[in-house]
Parts: structure tokens; C-alpha cells; sequence
């Protein structure tokens, strides 16, 4: 049961993330949506219940990648391509298979890289690219933002197609790129925090529940912006790490 529980809510994140392609083929946007992020909750639950029952497994870990791949590559890019991409359905096909294609390129490079010492990202505490489930949240941020703003923005079919596929294309090209991401692991708070960020989480939590797409719309752009940031700051932390290093020493008399 150690190792069962943890393989049930992965296949649990993959029969989300198919169920919302099936809500968006009736047009249920709201419920197609909601089962993506249903999908992410349960994929950032799921390793630590393997690793707090112990559990953990190379069964595990396969079926793991491959629920993402499902729920985080291909169900985004076919609901993001049902809500406005199949007005073009040549060139808007072409805009989801990126999408599905970047997830695919990131998991296979994580999942290739897991032995490997030499990682200087992950060493300075980031990630390499935006993780497979924040890259499903920002393609599908156009929606969030019609969610929340009403029927009547993107109403123009030409304008939702020019924004989801620009959204869409960023979102692939940050997965499989090799750009520097902060990660969650990495954070450090001081004690004297710890109460402020414990009330930040209680607000953002019952801001999820009162006004659930302005709270999606919102911490999509505030992702984005940390991705700029994200790069000063990694390069803040070479620039000190090849300072610290000292030098050889010099040439003989």
C-alpha cells in the first residue's frame, strides 16, 4: 500500500487531465480549466506522499512523467486549441503541438539529468526551464483572464487567436529552453516571516475559493514577471560564486 496510495493520485492527475479534455469538447470551459488545476494540486501532492510513506519506486517515478506528459502537455494544448486556436486550424494545430512537444522535450531532459552532479542550475537553487504543470497554468491564462473579465473579452476570434497562440508559444519555448526559474525548494525564509507568509498563504487560499479566475489570472502574470527576475538573479549568484573562487596561483619566477 506504501507504494499503491502515491501510483493512485498520479493516475489520479492523468484522469484529470483527460476529463478536462472531454469537458472541452462540450464547450464546459469552467470545468475543463478546473480539471488542470485539479491536476497540479494532485501532481505537487503526489511525490511527497511517496516520500513520507516511503513509497517511492522506479514504477513510480515512470508513470509519474507520463501522467504530466497527458495532463500538463496534451490535454492543455487541446483545450487552449478547442477555445480559440481551431480558428485557424492549420497554423493553431501547429501552436498546440508545440506545446505538447516543449512538455514532452522537458520531462524526457529531467528525467535524463536526474544522475547527473553537474547541474549548475539546480545546484544555485533553480530550476532548468518552467516546470511541465506552471507551463499547462500559463497556456491556459488566456481562459482564466475571459473567466474572469466575462463574455465579452477576446470576444474577436481573431484577437483570442493572436493571444493564445503568442501566450501558447512563449509558455513552449520557456519549458524546453534552458532558462533559469526560481524554485520552491530553494526559498528561504527568515523566522520573522514565517507568520507573514503563513497569513499570505491563508489569503491566497481563500482568494482561490472567493474569486478563483482573477486569483489564476493574477499569479499567472506574476509568474512571468519572476522569469526575468529569475535570470538576474542566477546571474547575480554566478557573478558571487566565481568571486568566492580563489585564484591559482601565479606564475613561477
Amino acid at each position: 500500500m506504501r507504494v499503491v496510495i502515491p501510483n493512485a493520485v498520479t493516475v489520479l492527475v492523468l484522469c484529470a487531465g483527460l476529463t478536462g479534455v472531454r469537458f472541452a469538447i462540450t464547450g464546459e470551459w469552467r470545468n475543463a480549466v478546473a480539471m488542470i488545476v485539479i491536476a497540479g494540486v494532485l501532481d505537487g501532492i503526489d511525490g511527497r506522499i511517496a516520500r513520507l510513506l516511503k513509497g517511492a519506486s522506479k514504477f513510480g517515478a515512470e508513470l509519474d512523467s507520463l501522467a504530466d506528459l497527458t495532463a500538463f502537455g496534451v490535454a492543455p494544448a487541446l483545450i487552449i486549441y478547442l477555445w480559440s486556436l481551431v480558428y485557424l486550424p492549420g497554423i493553431g494545430w501547429v501552436f498546440a503541438l508545440a506545446h505538447a512537444v516543449a512538455c514532452a522535450l522537458r520531462l524526457a531532459r529531467f528525467n535524463s539529468r536526474l544522475d547527473v552532479d553537474d547541474q549548475p542550475h539546480k545546484r544555485a537553487g533553480f530550476l532548468t526551464g518552467i516546470p511541465a504543470p506552471v507551463g499547462a497554468g500559463l497556456a491556459l491564462s488566456p481562459i482564466f483572464a475571459s473567466l474572469w473579465l466575462g463574455p465579452d473579452f477576446l470576444i474577436d476570434v481573431r484577437v483570442r487567436f493572436a493571444v493564445s497562440a503568442a501566450v501558447i508559444g512563449t509558455t513552449a519555448a520557456l519549458m524546453a529552453s534552458s532558462v533559469p526559474t526560481y524554485a520552491w525548494g530553494a526559498i528561504r525564509l527568515r523566522p520573522t516571516w514565517r507568520l507573514v507568509a503563513l497569513l499570505g498563504v491563508g489569503l491566497f487560499a481563500a482568494a482561490l475559493v472567493a474569486e478563483p479566475w482573477m486569483t489564476l489570472t493574477l499569479l499567472s502574470l506574476a509568474y512571468a514577471v519572476s522569469v526575468p527576475l529569475a535570470i538576474r538573479s542566477y546571474a547575480r549568484v554566478m557573478r558571487r560564486s566565481a568571486a568566492a573562487v580563489p585564484a591559482g596561483p601565479g606564475p613561477a619566477a
